[in-house]
C-alpha cells in the first residue's frame, strides 16, 4: 500500500507538470469538467516508478506512522522543468509544461 501511495503521488506531480490544466469559460465555470476533457496521465503514459521506502518512526504519533503519499507530488515539477531547461536552454515557470509551452519557449528565444 505504501509503495502505491508513493507512486500515485509521483504520478499526480507529473500530471500537474505536463498535462493538467483548467479551461474556464467567460462566466467563470470550468469547461473541461469530465475525464474526457481533463487530461490526466494514465499507466500507459508513464514508466514504472520505483520506490525506496525508508522506515523512520514518528515519535509524535501514537503508532509511529507518517504520511507518505503527499511528499512525492512535489519533486516531478522541478525535475521536469530542469530537464526542459537543460534541453532547450530556457526555464519554464508556468504549468503545464506541455509541448505547446515548450515550442513557444523555443520560438520566443
Amino acid at each position: 500500500y505504501v509503495e502505491g501511495q508513493m507512486q500515485g503521488g509521483a504520478v499526480q506531480g507529473i500530471g500537474w507538470a505536463l498535462n493538467e490544466e483548467y479551461y474556464m469559460s467567460d462566466s467563470g465555470t470550468m469547461d473541461n469538467v469530465s475525464l474526457l476533457d481533463y487530461r490526466m496521465p494514465t499507466s500507459l503514459d508513464l514508466p514504472m516508478i520505483d520506490t525506496v521506502i525508508v522506515e523512520v518512526a514518528n515519535p509524535g504519533h501514537p503508532y509511529g506512522v507518517r504520511g507518505v503519499g503527499e511528499a512525492p507530488i512535489i519533486p516531478p515539477t522541478p525535475a521536469i522543468a530542469n530537464a526542459i531547461e537543460n534541453a532547450i536552454g530556457t526555464r519554464l515557470f508556468a504549468l503545464p509544461m506541455n509541448p505547446a509551452a515548450v515550442a513557444k519557449a523555443v520560438m520566443d528565444k
